[in-house]
């Protein structure tokens, strides 16, 4: 078993903020104490490898808690798979994503995940796990539910948007709530009111308009917010927990906001791309807005406000990615005269990390703040805490020394995701990971590579630890 310790850095967790060093013992943290004190002393003599962070940052690995490698959308896939996509999520300093196993409709869930186990498995540079996408809500997979909570599938993704496709109606997703309050699994929802939605689309469609910038003008913000309002109703109504994803609009904040005011278990994410870019990338002329479509969409820049303050006030909790890419060039390019046909998604796993310390630096969050919605928030909300998010004895060695004054300018050219084009291309930051240890491996050091396909495992996880 390899020791190493990792000395003289700013140790930074959720909690805590300390001049300490860092002892790693095979794949698990053995230690933190600090610097240079006698114990510490001792430690550096019995080490195989000394990391120096004298003058850096040493935080948990990040845990992305909404990543898509591989999805088939819109007839193609996700353009990262989940070697390239995990590998890509090391570079920026990200040690766990927990994925989307996908039912198909008339199938069972087991059949899905097994899908999802055959892509990743002795794939993965990173560990990972799963969430479950429910597309058919049915007796057959209510019942799988309770299976799959006992062997560590504990999260369940349903859609109020994309008619004929992923879409739930109320009263399947208030069967799902019902099951998972009695099982203790969490539910995740997209809150899109997609009958309207595929209204204003066909008319936008008869219109003319079909630009890459009609798909956020139809994707409206109240339809955001009457959804989220309605997924919280509902599960009020079943005595559930519920978890939002990819919260966008302001409004849909006010209505996470007043149920939790009401102190119900509602607990809500947003990503990067709402927090940096708007709709002004959506209006990019030549088509060139089309690398910005998601759903929910971009809103307009005064939204990003709010979505500031309630990562500020805890009304929203964690950052995920959504990470979700496809090609510029004969995969966005599918939607080019109808933007409806262009894929859904945006790239962003390995730039989370980074623009997350860049919220930092413009004063933002905390720097405390940046590692509770990156780290520990991630893995407490899915059941990886304490082993995933943060740095204390027993906890996996899932470690990043980061540099907090390098300066980098965010592009295709120089990033590691397989898709080509960047969502920040040119966008310069401050900050950047330098040595990146997953379970005491060192991944990446400096401008090099260092790990290897098939070194992450599957995670189990236990169920929601904020309930």
């Amino acid at each position: 078993m390899t020791r190493t310790l990792i000395q003289g850095g700013l140790v930074i967790t959720a909690g805590e903020e300390l001049s300490a060093d860092v002892l790693v013992d095979g794949e698990r943290v053995a230690a933190v104490a600090a610097s240079g004190t006698e114990v510490t002393e001792t430690w550096a003599r019995g080490a195989d490898r000394i990391i120096d962070a004298t003058g850096l940052y040493v935080i948990p690995g990040g845990v992305d808690a909404h990543t898509h490698m591989e999805m088939p959308f819109g007839g193609t896939f996700a353009s990262d798979t989940f070697e390239t996509g995990t590998r890509a999520a090391a570079w920026g300093g990200t040690t766990t994503i927990v994925d989307f196993a996908i039912q198909t409709v008339g199938h069972a869930l087991r059949e899905g995940l097994d899908a999802w186990h055959a892509k990743s498995e002795g794939r993965c540079a990173i560990d990972y796990g799963f969430h479950m996408i429910l597309s058919d809500v049915d007796e057959h997979s209510l019942k799988e539910m309770d299976a799959l909570v006992d062997e560590g599938v504990s999260s369940f993704k349903l859609f109020m948007a994309y008619p004929g496709v992923f879409y739930s109606d109320d009263g399947q997703i208030l069967r799902a709530m019902q099951r998972a309050s009695g099982n203790g699994g969490l539910i995740m929802m997209h809150a899109e009111n997609g009958i309207a939605i595929d209204v204003l689309v066909e008319q936008a469609l008869a219109e003319g308009r079909t630009d890459p910038r009609y798909h956020g003008e139809v994707r409206k913000a109240l339809l955001e917010s009457e959804a989220t309002h309605r997924a919280i109703q509902l599960a009020r109504v079943a005595g559930a927990p519920l978890y939002v994803v990819h919260v966008s609009a302001e409004q849909a904040v006010q209505e996470i906001t007043g149920a939790r005011d009401l102190g119900l278990p509602v607990f809500a994410e947003t990503c990067p791309q709402y927090l940096f870019l708007s709709t002004d990338n959506l209006a990019e002329p030549d088509f060139e807005g089309a690398k910005y479509v998601c759903s929910t969409p971009l809103r307009p820049v005064e939204h990003q406000a709010a979505l500031w303050r309630g990562l500020r006030t805890n009304d929203l909790q964690v950052v995920s990615t959504d990470h979700c890419p496809f090609c510029f060039t004969g995969q966005k390019e599918l939607g080019r005269g109808d933007f409806s046909k262009i894929p859904n998604g945006m790239p962003g796993v390995e730039h989370r990390m980074d623009l997350l310390h860049q919220a930092v630096v413009d004063g933002h969050i905390s720097r405390r703040r940046w590692i509770e919605i990156a780290c520990a928030t991630p893995a407490r909300m899915f059941g990886l805490y304490p082993r995933k998010g943060t740095i204390a004895p027993g906890a996996d060695a899932d470690i990043v020394v980061y540099d907090p004054e390098a300066r980098q300018t965010l592009s295709a050219e120089t990033h590691h995701m397989n898709v080509d084009y960047s969502a920040y291309e040119g966008k310069r930051i401050t900050g950047r990971v330098r040595t990146v240890l997953s379970r005491g491996h060192v991944v990446v050091d400096g401008d090099a590579y260092l790990g290897r396909t098939g070194h992450g495992r599957y995670l189990p996880r236990a169920t929601c630890q904020y309930l």
